[in-house]
């Protein structure tokens, strides 16, 4: 019986594996179908805007050409037209004057000299033998079309050529990482030949909207910060190759999401000026100093905590750190049941300072802080010892130690204290 009952589960997780299988099947060959519907569509637009626009440059050059001839030929007939009204005149000056002169030869004889006297005078004044020049037709224009046959293989060969067809794209979206209030997104070379010169990410919430850039760079990934936790965000990825204008099919489009509230730094405290979303905390001009916690204890184990600060005057009091609970009235977090950075390097673990030191806090910067639970000793709610393992990282430089507490924490609080103003801090 028994072996009957595990034959069964067998059977059930066989049959559970073929159905996830076929699922993914089909997902597969949606994805082939949809793709190609697409690219279809794109191509059918893509040819038809070229149809179009060649069309319109052919008839925009017909219509420069066919100008042009009207102008040649309006220039050129106009001399001619002169020259035709000149002659024609002469013509009908030289017929009045033969029928002056046969009049004048036919006439009364006592009226015979004085018209023939008259006639003599009229015909020497009209200079008949001036004549006109008329052109020769080797002087005058012979329009004709000069059309030149090698444009349609210039063009025959540049279509020809003209777009092509890729099977997957050289890019792909790798991996989401979840960070408070954010999504470490990180893709791939699928095309080992293709060299980027650039990515460009996009990402929207919801599958109607369009999609938006969120990042262009030469970097493998990208931190995207203010995203709703609990909420699908749809991202893709493309690459532009090297040298290149073009950028690349876009990746197969994938879903990331947070679970992890953003880092908000907590209201109220008057030497600290918040921005909108209170991610950046700016150091103002009140005379009034003490520690600025964040909101909530949104920092896990597990996680990376970054600062990344613009400078002011820096004094030894200053801290960037991690404690286990919010204190009022401390002007620092070099206290205990916190660790921190001052902004000199130097590095405090429940308010006694390492010998090891880091560098010196720089505007751009980022300070950032790991923690791994490195338990001993009985824990429980009513308290006991407690290790983190804690590497905080600032400019190339790193010092790793073990953090003891007297109880265990789940979840920590950060906090960051400056002695004068000019300092900001982004935390994420």
């Amino acid at each position: 019986l028994q072996e009957a009952q595990e034959s069964i589960e067998a059977a059930r997780s066989y049959r559970r594996e073929l159905q996830q299988r076929l699922r993914g099947l089909h997902q597969a060959r949606e994805q082939i179908k949809d793709s190609a519907t697409s690219t279809r569509d794109v191509l059918e637009q893509h040819f038809s805007d070229l149809k179009g626009t060649l069309k319109k440059l052919l008839d925009e050059r017909l219509t420069s050409l066919l100008q042009e001839v009207d102008v040649i030929e309006q220039e050129s007939i106009k001399p001619l037209d002169e020259c035709q009204k000149l002659i024609e005149h002469g013509v009908s000056t030289a017929d009045d004057l033969l029928r002056e002169g046969e009049s004048a030869v036919d006439g009364d004889v006592g009226q015979q000299n004085e018209k023939l006297c008259n006639f003599t005078k009229k015909a020497l004044h009209i200079q008949l033998d001036s004549l006109p020049e008329v052109p020769s037709l080797v002087d005058v224009p012979c329009l004709s079309a000069q059309l030149d046959d090698c444009l349609l293989t210039i063009l025959k060969n540049q279509i020809f050529r003209h777009g092509t067809v890729a099977s997957r794209p050289p890019v792909q979206l790798e991996e989401f990482v979840e960070k408070p209030g954010g999504i470490l997104v990180r893709w791939c070379k699928v095309d080992e030949d293709f060299s980027a010169q650039d990515y460009r990410l996009q990402f929207r919430k919801s599958p109607g909207s369009p999609f938006e850039d969120v990042y262009v760079g030469s970097e493998p990934e990208f931190l995207v910060l203010h995203m709703d936790p609990h909420v699908d965000y749809q991202f893709r990825v493309c690459a532009r190759g090297d040298g290149r204008q073009e950028w690349s099919p876009w990746s197969v489009a994938q879903t990331g999401r947070t679970t992890l509230v953003p880092h908000e730094w907590t209201t109220g405290l008057e030497g600290y000026s918040l921005s909108s979303r209170r991610n950046i905390a700016l150091r103002n001009d009140s005379q009034s100093c003490g520690v600025l916690y964040s909101k909530a204890p949104t920092y896990f184990c597990g996680q990376t905590l970054t600062f990344r600060q613009t400078v002011g005057q820096p004094d030894r009091r200053d801290s960037l750190g991690v404690c286990a609970e919010q204190r009022s009235g401390d002007e620092s977090l070099q206290r205990d049941q916190a660790v921190c950075v001052s902004t000199n390097g130097a590095v405090f673990v429940n308010g006694k300072e390492m010998t090891n030191q880091l560098p010196a806090v720089t505007s751009g910067s980022t300070v950032t802080f790991d923690m791994e639970v490195v338990q001993f000793g009985p824990c429980s709610n009513e308290g006991g010892n407690f290790k983190l393992r804690v590497t905080i990282s600032s400019n190339n430089r790193e010092v790793v130690f073990d953090w003891v507490l007297d109880q265990c924490c789940g979840s920590l609080y950060f906090g960051c204290s400056f002695s004068y103003p000019g300092w900001k801090v982004l935390v994420f």
